[in-house]
């Protein structure tokens, strides 16, 4: 992994957006997006956030947050 990637992926940090580009939903396989003040992935076709723990995405339906209405719609 790149120093850029690796320093993206600290949090208070952007995400490489090339690494947003082959991150998609493992349920869905859509795209992703950043939501850097919760240090999420959002899947809006899933209706989930996935977590970012100490840098490292967790992609699992299981430690994904569920969204409401509220985070969808915006």
């Amino acid at each position: 992994m790149s120093d850029a990637m690796i320093q993206a992926q600290r949090p208070g940090h952007d995400v490489d957006p090339k690494l947003l580009e082959i991150l998609v939903c493992p349920l869905t396989k859509a795209p992703l997006e950043y939501d850097r003040e919760r240090q999420e992935l959002i899947s809006r076709a899933a209706r989930l956030a996935y977590p970012i723990r100490d840098g490292i995405p967790i992609m699992l339906a299981d430690e994904a947050r569920k969204l409401d209405e509220s985070e969808l719609s915006r």
